[in-house]
């Protein structure tokens, strides 16, 4: 869903490209607006594409949750993805109505549960992920095999993903396929500005910070000067921190006007350790060709090594 880049347009160039793009339905910031982006989207490819509804806690009134997933419905979109709280009220509406549904999870837990009720996919998602990690802080080389011991639904690996040697060990370890948030953020279509795009390829997979851990709502945000005085604040409190103490930092508002004035650290910005395997800004198709070959490149490595026992 990728809060704040997550656009029709960026949503669209990835689902032309061969991908499954998706936009989260309060990046539109009213349920009427999230039509709109709909039918705009749909107006920007033939191809299969999605709606996120994340639901987490929010600083004032929570959004309409109800009024956007009745438009996500009635508005004729085939996938949805829900992340965030428990599904347990979502994936059935969304099911009653025809829709594939997606859950994201961080543990094979949660993954269980959505299963249970239903979901078509998981998008198991590791503690290298930009967002909201979870709090169990398991990785993907222990949490892909984990969905494949456990899941009988199709998974994804999600997280950290940002070469085809990746997708080639994801589809090694049991999942379907990989979803990608940072690594399409540094495409030529994300609406990110220029100051982002160049912290990223410049970054390394150390260059992001993890805050709201005491407050349970762990995030992973790139490691920018407003990120990491937010992070020091945390730390110098510990135990007895609020989140006023760092909310002037933090708020979303100030990260929608940082994105206006191309200023990287005016506030906080999502990105996962994938910045460190980005070295370069190519379009979405050149992504996902790229990510392609080089699985097929690690594929046939992998052939080559392994010999039949005679």
């Amino acid at each position: 869903g990728m809060t704040g880049v997550g656009t029709p347009e960026l949503a669209a160039a990835v689902s032309n490209a061969g991908g499954l793009g998706l936009f989260a339905a309060h990046n539109a910031g009213s349920p009427e607006e999230c039509k709109k982006w709909i039918e705009r989207t749909k107006s920007l490819t033939t191809k299969p594409f999605g709606v996120n509804l994340t639901i987490l806690p929010t600083m004032g009134p929570p959004p309409p949750y109800e009024e956007y997933a009745k438009v996500i419905i009635d508005s004729g979109v085939k996938i949805v993805e829900t992340a965030g709280s428990n599904p347990k009220k979502w994936i059935p509406l969304f099911k009653n109505a025809g829709l594939i549904s997606i859950h994201k999870c961080v543990t094979i837990r949660h993954a269980l549960s959505a299963e249970k009720l239903g979901v078509d996919i998981i998008s198991l998602d590791g503690f290298e992920c930009a967002g909201h990690p979870g709090e169990a802080d398991v990785g993907n080389f222990v949490l892909q095999p984990r969905g494949f011991e456990s899941l009988r639904v199709p998974y994804v690996c999600s997280g950290g993903v940002g070469h085809g040697c990746q997708l080639a060990a994801a589809l090694a370890m049991g999942a379907e396929g990989v979803n990608c948030g940072t690594l399409f953020c540094a495409t030529k279509e994300c609406s990110w500005p220029a100051s982002y795009k160049k912290a990223m390829i410049d970054a390394t997979e150390n260059d992001t910070v993890l805050l709201f851990r005491r407050l349970h709502n762990t995030a992973r945000v790139f490691g920018n000067k407003v990120a990491k005085e937010a992070q020091s604040i945390e730390l110098d409190k510990g135990k007895d921190v609020q989140f006023t103490d760092i909310m002037h930092l933090v708020a979303g508002t100030r990260g929608r006007e940082a994105e206006k004035n191309d200023d990287k650290d005016g506030g906080i910005w999502s990105a996962g350790q994938t910045v460190g395997l980005i070295h370069d800004i190519p379009t979405c198709q050149e992504v996902v060709d790229r990510l392609v070959s080089q699985a097929l490149q690690s594929l046939n490595r992998v052939s080559s090594m392994v010999k039949p026992v005679s």
